[in-house]
């Protein structure tokens, strides 16, 4: 019985995702993932990508958000070519190459992995940090709300440090247990703070988006004591 309801469910999220006009456009655009829908509606709608950028693009496979950026900070658009501004990508999980972007296969809480992602910006701040990055959730509401809140926390603390006072920090977080301190910590840490759920976010997920911009003068990293 199990096993026919199981099917089922497979057979609706099948013809859900075949359905989709957000998986259409992708593979019409070329993007490897409708993913890139939500990215280009937040930026279109508070303008925040701009040539000449640098942008790291923190839990970046399969790459439709470096995709997107690679276009948007390209003259005419293009995918291939003259690139005006730099983005360096991370996942912990292989990506295929996107052209003029800089992968870095690794685990983001891992302190090597983020000195490897500080050379790799070659002592420069960020303009914009973009997070897609979400953990292997279990299905224990505790459990995995901590793990979400861990990353964003990772997040924010890179964008302390590696990023301009007037730059953006744009995460995925989840609504839920864990979420309204999540807005507190970046209503702590930034001038304005935006939750934003693209219309590519299908209706039944949990997930948005928290935009911050502007670090507030003085702000620590989560967890970093005064002094």
């Amino acid at each position: 019985m199990k096993k026919s309801k199981s099917k089922k469910v497979n057979r609706a999220w099948l013809n859900d995702h075949m359905n989709d006009p957000y998986v259409k456009m992708a593979q019409k655009e070329g993007y490897r993932a409708r993913a890139a829908f939500k990215l280009k509606e937040i930026d279109e709608t508070l303008g925040l990508v701009k040539p000449g950028h640098l942008v790291v693009d923190l839990g970046s496979t399969p790459g439709a958000w470096s995709q997107y950026l690679r276009r948007k900070m390209a003259p005419e658009g293009a995918a291939s070519g003259q690139l005006n501004g730099t983005i360096v990508a991370l996942d912990i999980l292989p990506m295929e190459p996107v052209e003029g972007v800089t992968f870095l296969q690794g685990d983001f809480r891992e302190p090597e992995v983020l000195a490897r992602l500080v050379d790799a910006v070659g002592g420069r701040k960020a303009d914009i940090v973009v997070s897609d990055m979400a953990p292997n959730l279990s299905g224990i509401e505790s459990a995995d709300s901590a793990r979400i809140a861990h990353l964003v926390e990772l997040a924010i603390e890179f964008a302390v440090n590696h990023m301009k006072p007037e730059g953006t920090l744009v995460t995925k977080v989840f609504h839920g247990s864990g979420y309204s301190q999540l807005v507190k910590l970046f209503k702590e840490t930034f001038r304005t703070v935006k939750p934003m759920k693209p219309k590519a976010s299908r209706d039944r997920s949990s997930e948005t988006f928290l935009v911050g911009i502007g670090l507030k003068p003085g702000v620590k990293a989560p967890g970093a004591t005064n002094p």
